[in-house]
């Protein structure tokens, strides 16, 4: 069993940067690939980035790359999504999720069976 602790959400101006944190407890031995997810009010959760137990490998959807950057520290146990140049369309509830697979294929909520409570991030100015 994995408990998940998300961190760092907030409210920033448009152009402006956030780091989240998700850390993670539990059976940490188990190898895990995290991912992020964040769903806005009125639409389905969507899959942001996911990285692999190890670190080496890492996806984004579309619409974050070159602004988002996934990173994880084994020794903390934390794992952290940088969130750069902002947008009203970010603004959503974003959730750390676990699944014990090496890969990172397939990022659906679904996929993933162990869930954190979520951090808001409203981006306004």
């Amino acid at each position: 069993q994995l408990q998940l602790v998300e961190s760092g959400g907030g409210l920033v101006q448009p152009g402006g940067s956030l780091r989240l944190s998700c850390a993670v407890s539990g059976f940490t031995k188990d190898y895990y690939a995290i991912g992020w997810f964040r769903q806005a009010p009125g639409k389905e959760r969507g899959g942001v980035s996911c990285i692999t137990p190890s670190g080496g490998s890492t996806m984004y959807a579309d619409s974050v790359k070159g602004r988002f950057t996934i990173s994880r520290d084994n020794a903390k146990n934390t794992v952290y999504l940088q969130m750069n140049s902002l947008k009203p369309e970010d603004t959503a509830v974003y959730y750390c999720a676990a699944r014990r697979t090496y890969s990172c294929s397939g990022l659906t909520a679904r996929e993933f069976a162990y869930w954190g409570q979520g951090t808001q991030v409203t981006v306004s100015a």
